[in-house]
């Protein structure tokens, strides 16, 4: 196994040693299944699918209309209304 050296503030060692003795495994062994599970999360994320990615192919496929539909207050004047 490999050996990794990083700086920690007090508060969070202090955090750590608690945690620890709770749960009767070592600091080392905490922060390997901490550095796992926040791994584990951004390999997940990693595979996600956007909306963007879902609707791509409709995206942009509308012609006409103005060029500041999205942008312009002025076309939500009667939004809404009956």
């Amino acid at each position: 196994m490999n050996t990794l050296t990083i700086k920690i503030p007090p508060e969070l060692d202090q955090e750590l040693v608690q945690l620890s003795q709770r749960a009767h495994v070592s600091k080392s062994e905490l922060v390997r299944q901490a550095l796992s599970a926040f791994l584990a999360q951004g390999r997940s994320a990693a595979g996600m699918v956007s909306a963007l990615d879902l609707a791509g192919d409709v995206v942009g496929c509308f012609a006409g209309g103005p060029p500041d539909l999205s942008s312009n207050p002025a076309y939500l004047n009667e939004f809404g209304r009956a």
